[in-house]
């Protein structure tokens, strides 16, 4: 899959045999056999096939034609102008960052999807104060993109203009957006059911004894945050009788994605006495962990801690998290299929299509310190 550049404004670039980076190079004449023969290894067909695409010649089945100017894309050349027309072997999907192992992963199930279905998946990453999601979205619709699957974009994001979904709609691009959900939005969505996600992990930590329990996560412009935020107030009111008031302004804790924001938002949660904390995800989940520890206290004796998405290699840390596992391979499958009835002319209903999560039981979460047998 391509990547653009970390910063500056987006273009296509990509390693080019023969040719400097960050350029679209025309097919000039001082080197049409090596320019043939490139995009002819690319595509997987002959010299002569590909000369045949580039002149315009009948003869050449319709997905070989696709395959050569895909390959064209992708290399990074010019099409001639009578070949300019919208591919339909490209799609681009662009994601926020690739830090985080869950869109990595996402990644790759999208983009196996796409490439079983003869499509070529164009990665496009965000990268903070370079690329933003607008101007990869022109990069990927300026290479004739067939369609757009947007994962944790600004449509998750309660403060954004929805509008330049619109505008992209108007230009004929069809597009699917993962992980966010707004009304103003004419589109697929496809969401993990973030609800019952808080649901599952503050019933598992209920079980175990915890009555205190922190919930740490993102900002709270962010659509997701606010349904984590609706599934665990409601179960800590179901479970525990606690007043929505009293949970929301003393067990929720914001702060950042990342490993230091989990530990940040895991430190004020267990100054206020809480002994277990439920993460938006499972990198915050780690930074809990830390947390933890450096204020001398032992997971899950002390603490007990619960992440969420199921990251790559999540099972093998010390201890091995339990978390609340994202439906990463039906989400991902999903987008692709819906996105392909767009792109095929029957699009899917506009609406939200939400995947269950699955409690995944390991060792970060234990029963509450005093519901323990002491010697």
């Amino acid at each position: 899959m391509t990547k653009p550049p970390a910063a500056g404004r987006a273009t296509a670039r990509t390693r080019r045999p023969g040719g400097t980076q960050g350029e679209h190079r025309p097919l000039q004449s001082g080197a049409v056999t090596t320019r043939l023969a490139d995009i002819a290894l690319q595509a997987g067909v002959s010299e002569a096939t590909v000369s045949r695409v580039l002149n315009g010649k009948p003869g050449v089945a319709d997905t070989t034609r696709q395959s050569v100017l895909a390959a064209l894309d992708v290399l990074g050349y010019e099409r001639p102008v009578r070949l300019r027309q919208r591919s339909e072997g490209l799609v681009g999907l662009i994601t926020p960052e690739l830090e985080n192992p869950i869109f990595p992963a996402l990644a790759q199930v999208i983009g196996q999807a796409l490439t079983r279905q003869g499509y070529t998946p164009v990665l496009a990453t965000q990268t903070p104060g370079g690329s933003t999601e607008d101007e990869l979205t022109e990069m990927l619709v300026d290479r004739g993109v067939a369609g757009i699957i947007y994962v944790s974009g600004l449509h998750a994001d309660t403060t954004a203009d929805m509008q330049r979904y619109d505008r992209l709609r108007a230009q004929g691009v069809p597009y699917v957006l993962v992980d966010g959900f707004s009304p103003k939005v004419q589109a697929p969505f496809i969401s993990p059911d973030d609800r019952a996600a808080m649901s599952l992990a503050v019933t598992h930590l209920v079980s175990l004894g915890h009555t205190r329990i922190g919930l740490a996560l993102g900002p709270k412009r962010f659509v997701p945050v606010q349904r984590k935020i609706e599934g665990f107030v409601r179960t800590m009111q179901d479970q525990l009788g606690l007043r929505a008031e009293t949970v929301e302004s003393e067990l929720v804790q914001h702060s950042l994605y990342t490993l230091e924001g989990g530990q940040a938002a895991a430190t004020a949660l267990i100054d206020r006495n809480c002994t277990a904390v439920v993460c938006a995800s499972d990198m915050m989940a780690l930074g809990a962990i830390r947390a933890a520890r450096q204020l001398g206290l032992d997971v899950p004796k002390d603490v007990s801690v619960v992440g969420f998405d199921d990251s790559p290699l999540i099972a093998f840390t010390d201890p091995p998290l339990t978390t609340i596992r994202k439906p990463v391979p039906a989400m991902g499958q999903a987008a692709v299929r819906t996105l392909l009835e767009e792109i095929g002319g029957t699009p899917a209903p506009h609406s939200e299509f939400v995947f269950m999560p699955e409690l995944v039981v390991r060792g970060s979460t234990a029963s509450a310190p005093g519901e323990r047998v002491r010697p």
